[in-house]
């Protein structure tokens, strides 16, 4: 684009040779053919902007050689080009102020659920005190005779197994008292939770989920999103709230 930019000739500077000169600009012009779009960067960083190219437009008309003048259908092409490019770039704008927008409004929504019980997305439990009850569920992929929830410490050893029986697909509710298999109170700390799914194959991962209290919500920046800070979770995406309860 913007090709056919020439150097102004002097009228009757020599026929043929001046002809030649002229022509001759048009390599040089070559370096501005990215002029295209309405921003663009030349090689010393300098950026053109919508006006810099309308500029440059111009003066491809008041420099054109009389023997060859800018075709009309490539000029328009040139401005069908500006427009779409200025088009793409004010859509873009737009996009941002309305995801900053949205963003906002989830966060004054997700600000009403301070207090309440959120079901989240984990493969951890926590226990505050010894013998603390915690609340989940299993996400169950299909219609089972048996779900068997395992809970094990952080050496990786046994602490209490909770058998929910048959269930149909979906999330399959347990509570754990916060009892050992021996009927002892669990101490405080960190556990897993894995579930077993009678009919489901080896190697499939099933889901587990914990419930906590909300105690707050961040706003992150960029493309975090929002967090929600549960009690025993710790900070949690938004998105891996499956259910909320009072």
């Amino acid at each position: 684009m913007l090709s056919n930019i020439h150097a102004t000739s002097q009228p009757g500077a020599g026929g043929t040779s001046g002809t030649g000169g002229t022509s001759g600009t048009g390599s040089a012009n070559g370096s501005t053919s990215n002029g295209g779009s309405s921003s663009s960067s030349s090689a010393n960083g300098v950026t053109l902007g919508g006006t810099d190219f309308l500029t440059l437009m111009l003066a491809q008309l008041q420099n054109q050689d009389p023997t060859s003048p800018v075709d009309s259908n490539e000029f328009l092409s040139q401005l069908a080009s500006l427009s779409e490019v200025q088009g793409i770039t004010q859509l873009n704008t737009s996009f941002a102020t309305l995801s900053s927008s949205l963003t906002s409004g989830q966060a004054l929504q997700a600000s009403s659920l301070l207090g309440h019980t959120a079901l989240v997305t984990s493969s951890t439990a926590s226990l505050a005190t010894p013998g603390a009850t915690v609340n989940g569920a299993v996400s169950v992929p299909q219609t089972s005779s048996s779900v068997v929830l395992n809970i094990m410490n952080s050496a990786g050893v046994l602490v209490q197994s909770i058998n929910l029986g048959a269930q149909s697909a979906g999330l399959a509710n347990f509570t754990w008292n916060g009892q050992t298999g021996g009927g002892s109170a669990a101490p405080a700390g960190t556990y897993t939770l894995s579930a077993q799914v009678n009919g489901v194959a080896a190697g499939t991962a099933v889901g587990t989920l914990v419930s906590g209290t909300v105690d707050s919500v961040t706003m992150g920046a960029g493309t975090s999103g929002l967090t929600l800070n549960i009690s025993g979770l710790g900070s949690v995406p938004f998105s891996s709230v499956q259910q909320i309860s009072n």
